[in-house]
């Protein structure tokens, strides 16, 4: 969808409250207390229905990130449209200017808010043959050596893990990506529990957190004196693509929110 075309069908914040209700209630109105179908539109609490059977009061956006914005709702739709249609994403900075918006911290917690809402909670997890494999990212705190931290200490870098579906021809599908905490067997199962439906192929390089893992078939690739993106291309494929995206888009991210850049690297 153009622009212009956009800005025409979300002219101001009725259209967007209109597009919220069909959106939560594609059949009409339904009470979420008591299931009647009848409620009126309030006057004095703007996109607010109450219900004429039991009275309760529900508002197109309670229960999004827009409930109790006092960002209007077209500049919040104008924000998704910006972040959607731009192939690598977007700044706080550049949101702020493109939107007008008087705060910087106001574009950053839009930002934040919208990243949130990328994952589906009720996605499905991965199948068939799926590589995995984690990453660091390097980030040195002013206490950190400039060399950072060898082999897996955690000293100068964030670390990740991922996890790619591929298909039976070893082509790439769905992605899956998360923060690691440490390379312990409880850390790295629970990412794989989480983000790969049992009975599905493990792909990885053999290490040892991995052995433990109940409910997979396992085929271990060996890395030795092999590059692991060799091995394992498709998963290395896709932390260099995020950290050059990282890296250009944001110029870096920080720990207490990477999982919000990986959520929405994932849905990109």
């Amino acid at each position: 969808m153009s622009r212009t075309a956009f800005n025409r069908r979300f002219a101001d914040d009725a259209a967007c409250a209109a597009h919220l209700f069909e959106k939560r209630w594609p059949n009409g109105f339904v009470c979420p207390t008591c299931r009647s179908q009848k409620a009126w539109a309030l006057e004095t609490k703007p996109f607010t229905y109450e219900c004429t059977a039991c009275h309760r009061q529900t508002s197109v956006t309670a229960g999004t990130i827009f409930h109790r914005s006092k960002v209007a709702l077209t500049t919040w739709f104008q924000a998704i449209y910006a972040i959607a249609s731009h192939s690598n994403g977007i700044s706080a900075l550049q949101l702020q200017a493109q939107l007008g918006l008087g705060s910087y911290k106001t574009a950053w917690l839009m930002l934040q808010k919208l990243r949130r809402a990328m994952v589906d909670p009720d996605r499905s997890l991965l199948e068939d043959l799926v590589e995995v494999d984690a990453s660091d990212i390097p980030f040195r705190t002013k206490s950190d050596p400039i060399a950072g931290g060898q082999g897996r200490s955690p000293v100068g870098k964030l670390h990740i893990i991922g996890a790619i579906e591929l298909s039976p021809d070893g082509l790439p599908r769905r992605i899956r990506l998360a923060p690691l905490a440490d390379f312990t067997a409880a850390s790295i199962g629970g990412f794989v529990t989480s983000a790969v439906t049992p009975g599905a192929t493990l792909l990885s390089d053999g290490f040892s957190s991995y052995r433990g893992l109940a409910g997979f078939f396992h085929r271990r690739k060996i890395v030795g004196s092999m590059a692991a993106h060799v091995l394992l291309p498709w998963i290395h494929r896709v932390f260099a693509n995020f950290k050059r995206w990282a890296l250009g888009t944001y110029h870096g991210v920080r720990k207490p929110h990477l999982r919000r850049y990986l959520d929405e690297f994932v849905f990109r």
